[in-house]
């Protein structure tokens, strides 16, 4: 089997970071995007969950902001205890550092809001300390189009992945005839 390239998203060492999807946060989010962001969120979620990928989730200021949407803490099941933070990268949170590096964490995949503020901030860091980060532009959003469009444009230049869900569910499925792939490819279809 041929080395794969750098970019390539496999399982082993893999994580996904969800960024402050929150009550009080979420709805402020572009109204053109909201729904489809969400729904690529559910897919990265449930593909995480499906095959055993560790998941972090982070919550902005949760006091004045409120918890994970109910619908994404569902999904996520009781053991998933999103940590709560007040620096704009998730980096900077000793916890969420902890959790990562527990994880074996090489490749975190990075969703949520803001594409320009939160996100970006956390992938500069995750980088920064040598992890490789995948960014699915159809999972990050921002108030505005032109702060999310900043936002993974600044990503790309930093040298982030900057992809689609579809493309990473099916890199971390490898291939069509497992169980893995009947389950979820109904998710993206």
């Amino acid at each position: 089997m041929p080395t794969p390239h750098p970019m390539t998203l496999t399982r082993d060492g893999t994580t996904l970071l969800i960024v402050d999807v929150q009550e009080r946060l979420f709805p402020a989010m572009d109204a053109d995007h909201r729904e489809e962001v969400m729904r690529n969120i559910k897919i990265l979620a449930a593909t995480a969950r499906r095959l055993r990928l560790p998941v972090v989730a982070t919550e902005q200021y949760p006091k004045g902001l409120g918890h994970t949407l109910p619908e994404l803490s569902d999904l996520l099941g009781p053991e998933i205890q999103a940590v709560p933070k007040v620096g704009f990268s998730c980096w900077a949170a000793e916890e969420v550092r902890a959790r990562l590096r527990a994880a074996g964490t090489r490749r975190v995949i990075v969703a949520g809001i803001e594409a320009h503020v939160c996100v970006l901030i956390s992938a500069l860091d995750l980088m920064s300390e040598g992890l490789s980060v995948h960014v699915p532009a159809d999972a990050v959003t921002s108030r505005t189009q032109g702060n999310w469009r900043l936002g993974t444009e600044q990503l790309r230049q930093a040298g982030a992945v900057v992809t689609a869900t579809e493309t990473i569910v099916f890199q971390l499925l490898g291939q069509a005839d497992t169980d893995d792939f009947r389950e979820l490819a109904r998710l993206v279809r």
